[in-house]
């Protein structure tokens, strides 16, 4: 069955529920801004969040009050420093008490990848010496039965959404990924719903490079025509990474006034389409 291409708006109204775990994937690059914005535009709240690297989008739907807890392996402004509206809501409870369970990049990984295998776990070499299993009760052991080796376990990661942004879509709905990639495929075939937005919807795909990854549109929920909707961080070939947003961002997120007039300015009183404007003709960046 194919992908349904629709409206961002329309796609989370239909997809994703107070209460859900959420799952917002892309490592530096294609990571899903104007989807976020819409998820705190709707008003979504009480949602687990997943993200092996939580940067700005989820200082945004922590410090709106959306999130009651995520699962994570780094959070930060890359390159800048802490994430303030995060720090607020684990120190302060402001504006409501955060849960958190940190795992390490490889346990994430390997965790997303059992869940798009509907395996209940992930084994993995990893957490000798370290400190993590001390304080995270989902961090476990197994003995592998031919061996005899111990080796960490992970609950697997099974979404109830998760949302991606990439590059293409054909018009039935198949999305093309290309350069760095991160668990985005995982991250989609692991979720029960997904929801992707897209630089372009196009007659044919048509891979550039061995690095593409191709997702059909089966394992996709609904696809959404949203040009810009990574930025400020970057798309492959289409615009670059403003690092001036994510410095500008520190000073922003410290205070809660500031931050609550940026979210009203930027946010509520924003649509997806103004994302368009940072989207440029497609060039190759070096």
């Amino acid at each position: 069955m194919a992908a349904r291409i629709i409206s961002l708006a329309e796609a989370i109204a239909d997809n994703l529920r107070d209460g859900d775990t959420l799952a917002m994937e892309g490592f530096t690059h294609l990571i899903p801004y104007a989807a976020a914005h819409e998820i705190i535009r709707q008003g979504r709240k009480d949602l687990f969040l997943i993200r092996m690297t939580p940067d700005l989008i989820y200082d945004q739907l922590i410090g709106v009050g959306a999130a009651r807890g995520m699962k994570f392996s780094w959070g930060g402004n890359p390159g800048v420093g802490s994430l303030h509206r995060f720090r607020d809501a684990v120190e302060n409870q402001w504006p409501r008490p955060l849960d958190i369970e940190e795992h390490s990049h490889a346990a994430m990984a390997n965790a997303y990848e059992a869940g798009a295998a509907n395996l209940p776990f992930a084994m993995l070499r990893g957490y000798i010496g370290a400190d993590l299993p001390k304080v995270n009760p989902n961090i476990r052991s197994v003995t592998c039965p031919f061996t005899g080796e111990v080796l960490a376990a992970v609950p697997a990661i099974r979404p109830d959404v998760s949302v991606i942004h990439a590059l293409r879509a054909d018009r039935k709905g198949n999305v093309l990924l290309e350069g760095i990639v991160g668990v985005q495929k995982e991250a989609v075939l692991a979720a029960k719903r997904s929801i992707v937005t897209v630089e372009e919807i196009v007659d044919e795909l048509n891979p550039p490079s061995p690095n593409s990854v191709v997702l059909p549109g089966w394992a996709i929920s609904a696809v959404c025509h949203v040009p810009g909707g990574a930025f400020p961080s970057y798309a492959h070939g289409y615009y670059p990474r403003s690092n001036a947003f994510y410095i500008a961002w520190d000073e922003i997120a410290r205070d809660r006034d500031r931050f609550n007039d940026w979210i009203r300015d930027n946010v509520m009183n924003a649509t997806p389409e103004d994302f368009a404007k940072y989207a440029k003709t497609p060039a190759k960046i070096a």
